[in-house]
């Protein structure tokens, strides 16, 4: 049994209105996806799925922490992630995943592989910056990067090039 097939829902199948799962990602989940740029997770998502006439309605709560980099010192540090999403289902003629808003899932086949939206709610929950806590980040890598900033500002003063200063000429107005 693949890792993902737990994540492959029987929409046609389900008896009652309402059902709830329940899923703990690890590592293993991470490297089971293609093309996940996420390796380390340790994270619990509860998947409430509400059954209407035509409809399916998926909200997903997703908490736990993930594996990213810093992006000031590159050490590895631990993001929280704590979001809830709500995605919208219908059986439909063929699939067709190009809508944001409702997802239509073929009628002859009927299943619904939440893996990758589970991981794409995961990724839109990380914020764009990567940074540790004021005084984590990697000491060495942190003043490396002082004394190299510092040098190339003081070289940067230093150093202008002749052409910018024939334009500064004109910007000084008599």
């Amino acid at each position: 049994m693949s890792e993902l097939e737990t994540y492959q829902i029987d929409l046609k199948g389900l008896q009652s209105e309402e059902t709830n799962l329940e899923y703990d990602l690890n590592d293993g989940f991470f490297a089971a996806l293609d093309d996940a740029q996420l390796e380390h997770g340790a994270l619990h998502v509860s998947v409430s799925i509400r059954k209407a006439v035509g409809l399916f309605e998926l909200l997903f709560h997703t908490e736990g922490s993930v594996t990213v980099t810093c992006d000031l010192c590159l050490d590895d540090m631990q993001q929280t992630i704590d979001t809830d999403n709500r995605l919208l289902v219908r059986l439909g003629a063929e699939t067709n995943m190009d809508d944001d808003e409702l997802i239509t899932v073929s009628e002859d086949q009927g299943v619904l592989d939440l893996s990758w939206f589970i991981y794409e709610f995961i990724m839109l929950a990380i914020p764009i910056k990567h940074v540790h806590a004021p005084g984590k980040c990697n000491r060495v890598m942190t003043q490396k990067l002082e004394e190299l900033s510092a040098a190339r500002s003081s070289d940067e003063a230093k150093e202008i090039d002749p052409r910018w200063s024939a334009l500064e000429k004109l910007n000084i107005k008599d």
